[in-house]
């Protein structure tokens, strides 16, 4: 390489989602895969149409998929610019699939939380056994 030669940059990795979430299976002790979630904007505009997406074999949720290629990072953006950001979201975990039928006392996990779209990112981990669960706000 000469001096007026650069190397080349490598690609930026994408941006976090503002909303992510992390399943634990307290019966394993492991990650919990394949857990379909939803989340959706309960107020003040909503709600709305649900963001979906599965946990991956690490038990996470780092990216939404929507509708029409609505974007929750885009979401966010606009939210702050109203109520002063200020907005109440709901995430469905479909714990009964994950457990099977009958291997479990809940067969959805919703965990219903206030955002303010200005404090940037929010973590909501789930820790998940089939007859008990317990959330809180992550980092």
């Amino acid at each position: 390489m000469n001096e007026t030669t650069s190397p080349s940059a490598a690609p930026a990795a994408p941006a976090r989602e503002p909303i992510t979430c992390h399943v634990l299976d307290l019966t394993t002790g492991r990650p919990a895969p394949s857990i379909a979630v939803s989340l959706t904007l309960l107020r003040p505009f909503g709600p709305s149409a649900p963001l979906t997406a599965v946990t991956s074999s690490d038990g996470r949720v780092n990216q939404w998929s929507g509708e029409a290629g609505s974007s929750l990072t885009e979401l966010f953006a606009n939210l702050a610019e109203h109520d002063g950001g200020h907005t109440v979201w709901s995430l469905k975990f479909n714990t009964g699939d994950y457990f099977g039928l009958h291997q479990t006392f809940f067969p959805e996990v919703e965990v219903k939380f206030f955002v303010n779209a200005k404090d940037g990112h929010y973590h909501v981990p789930l820790l998940l056994g089939p007859w008990s669960y317990t959330t809180y706000r992550g980092s």
